[in-house]
């Protein structure tokens, strides 16, 4: 990003921090509702090495909430019309699109310790707990996203360790699942979640492609889904910016 546009950040974080956050390498896996989010407050803040993993193409449910779906991109493959926005925003910034699934079968194909941070804004439960417990073996730091659905309050929204994350159904099926399996993520990591569930008050007709992808679907909303992913970026930038003033 041009230091023009960047100003209003330096101001703030200062020159170091900048520079910095210009260096780190992150993986963002999930381009929806949450990650698409994520992904364009990353590169605001002055994030220029992305890699975006996601094997969806755009849905016309998907205009409700996710940042580079509208009625004219329906169709097109998620990462790579998100990394043509994130170009727009910054033309130097080096953004990877992997239309790919992360999952125990494909987990190989990624060099996960080749990042400074992951972040998972990953739906499918088996997928999700796959990638905690992979990332949490790399020298990288981790931040997920807990479940963003069925929310409406932006007030509920928050960040704990995963082990202390109460009220998620999300949250809890991981640790759940975790424990049943006796598999254990290699060290502690925070989420962002809300405590707050409601139920689904309507019914609509889904398309093929999102029942594949999802065993339920969930109502949600742009400005909770937002909330979500621009935190996980939060998370970032305040980990980047703490770790330069500990030098």
């Amino acid at each position: 990003m041009d230091s023009v546009y960047a100003n209003r950040t330096e101001l703030l974080l200062g020159a170091d921090v900048l520079a910095r956050l210009g260096e780190v390498r992150v993986a963002l896996f999930g381009v929806g509702g949450v990650g698409s989010w994520c992904a364009e407050g990353l590169v605001r803040s002055g994030v220029k090495h992305l890699t975006l993993v996601d094997a969806d193409r755009i849905s016309p449910s998907n205009v409700n909430r996710q940042l580079m779906a509208t009625p004219r991109t329906v169709g097109q493959v998620k990462v790579e019309a998100l990394r043509e926005r994130l170009l727009e925003i910054a033309p130097d910034a080096q953004i990877v699109p992997l239309q790919k699934v992360f999952s125990a079968a494909t987990a190989e194909e990624f060099d996960l310790a080749g990042y400074d941070y992951i972040l998972d804004a990953i739906d499918s439960l088996k997928d999700k707990g796959e990638l905690i417990l992979r990332a949490t073996r790399t020298p990288a730091v981790f931040f997920s996203s807990m479940g963003a659905a069925l929310k409406i309050d932006p007030t509920q929204v928050r960040v704990a360790e995963f082990w202390n994350v109460r009220g998620c159904p999300l949250g809890a099926a991981l640790r759940k699942k975790f424990k049943q399996n006796h598999t254990w993520p290699g060290h502690k990591f925070r989420c962002v979640y809300d405590e707050q569930v409601l139920p689904n008050r309507g019914s609509v007709a889904v398309s093929e492609t999102d029942l594949f992808n999802k065993a339920q679907i969930n109502g949600s909303l742009a400005h909770i889904t937002a909330i979500f992913g621009m935190t996980l970026c939060g998370l970032v930038v305040e980990d980047v910016y703490q770790k330069n003033l500990a030098r």
